[in-house]
C-alpha cells in the first residue's frame, strides 16, 4: 500500500503531538511545506490533533534558520510548531529575535553555534544529536 504525502505528514504530526504531550519534546516541528496553502490544508487536522493530545500549535511563516538543519530544508517554507508550555513557544520566539538582532548588528557569526545548540535543546535533542546534526550539515546560511 502506498501512503499519500498528506497522510504521511499528518501521521508524523500525530506522533510529534504525542511526544510533546508526554514531555519528550518541548517543541516539535511539522514537516516544512513549500507554500502557505499546502501548510494551511493541514491546519484543521493539526487543530484536531492538538485538541486530542492537549497541546497547542503555532503557525510559522518565517522559520528559524540555524546551522542545525540544511538551510534549504526551511528557507522560504511554512510549518507549524507544536508545544504544550507557553514558555517553550516564548523561548523559540525569543531565539528568533536574538538571531535577528545579531544579524542586524553583524554579530551573528559570534553566536551562530550557540543559537543552533539552544535551538536543538528546545527541540529536546541530546548534545550528541545536536553535534551530529551540526557536523553533518554542509548547507549553512
Amino acid at each position: 500500500m502506498k501512503i499519500d504525502g498528506f497522510s504521511y505528514h499528518l501521521g508524523a504530526a500525530d506522533c510529534f503531538c504525542e511526544m510533546v504531550r508526554a514531555g519528550v519534546k518541548r517543541i516539535a516541528l511539522s514537516h516544512p511545506c513549500a507554500s502557505k496553502d499546502e501548510r494551511d490544508a493541514f491546519l484543521p487536522e493539526f487543530r484536531r490533533l492538538a485538541e486530542k493530545y492537549g497541546v497547542k500549535f503555532y503557525v510559522e511563516d518565517d522559520p528559524l534558520l540555524t546551522d542545525l538543519f540544511p538551510v534549504s530544508m526551511n528557507r522560504g517554507k511554512f510549518n507549524v510548531i507544536f508545544y504544550a508550555d507557553d514558555s517553550a513557544l516564548g523561548e523559540y520566539l525569543a531565539l528568533k529575535e536574538e538571531k535577528r538582532g545579531a544579524v542586524a548588528r553583524g554579530a551573528y557569526d559570534a553566536v551562530r553555534h550557540d543559537i543552533a545548540v539552544r535551538y536543538g535543546h528546545l527541540l529536546s535533542y541530546t548534545d550528541e544529536g545536536i553535534g551530529r546534526l551540526l557536523a553533518a550539515n554542509d548547507e549553512k546560511e
